[in-house]
């Protein structure tokens, strides 16, 4: 493929932070009196809100409390432990082979701008991006491709020439519906659901050059 842009998602993918996230949504559910009985109840790529959709309905919980209230506990709690968080080892090298080869570089991420700024300060990475795009800025998220093509226009960049870096099968069926080519890293779970990404790797030390070029 052509290769003008990288567009990346954050949580799971720069970051490996499912595990916090987890015990953040785990807190607010004990609060609310329900065991998920899972270290991460949440479904990776969809958003906070979005999760607590699925987790209100999932578990029958009766709250008067709304989904974004639970979610703002959510990204309080997650905050709260933002210091246990990581970034996924080699993304610093890649990121800097690709500004050095002329590529430019984004985020993409399901979380408000609010968290997302927060979190980026905290692991210094407010200004590794060329575009950020968050869920503030999109009508729908993933899987809806929107995320991505609204980066993509901020770019300026046609769609065919970005490759999005994901890890979630919502992000994958995002990335695919907006035209692009997607690579996934897997770091656990069921490998099967992220079949329909045109690469899948478990580091970012695998995605060369030469794998790019084969896309």
């Amino acid at each position: 493929m052509k290769l003008s842009a990288v567009i990346f998602d954050m949580d799971g993918t720069i970051l490996e932070d499912e595990d916090e996230y987890g015990k953040a949504f785990n807190k607010v559910l004990k609060n609310l009196n329900v065991d998920s009985k899972t270290d991460t109840p949440q479904e990776k790529g969809i958003g906070v809100k979005e999760n607590w959709d699925l987790l209100i309905k999932k578990y029958s919980i009766n709250t008067d409390k709304t989904p974004e209230a639970l979610a703002k506990e959510t990204q309080n709690a997650y905050l709260a432990s933002i210091s246990e968080v990581t970034v996924r080892a080699g993304f610093d090298d890649f990121l800097e082979k690709l500004k050095d080869s002329g590529v430019r570089v984004a985020l993409a991420t399901s979380n408000i701008w609010e968290q997302t700024e927060k979190i980026l300060d905290t692991v210094n990475l407010r200004d590794a991006f060329d575009v950020i795009t968050t869920a503030d800025e999109v009508l729908y998220n993933k899987p809806d491709p929107d995320i991505f093509t609204v980066t993509a226009d901020k770019l300026g960049i046609e769609r065919y020439e970005c490759l999005v870096i994901e890890d979630s099968p919502s992000g994958v069926e995002a990335a695919r519906r907006a035209g692009m080519k997607v690579v996934a890293i897997f770091s656990g779970g069921d490998l099967q659901a992220l079949s329909k990404a045109d690469l899948v790797v478990e580091g970012f030390s695998e995605i060369t050059a030469q794998a790019i070029d084969q896309l």
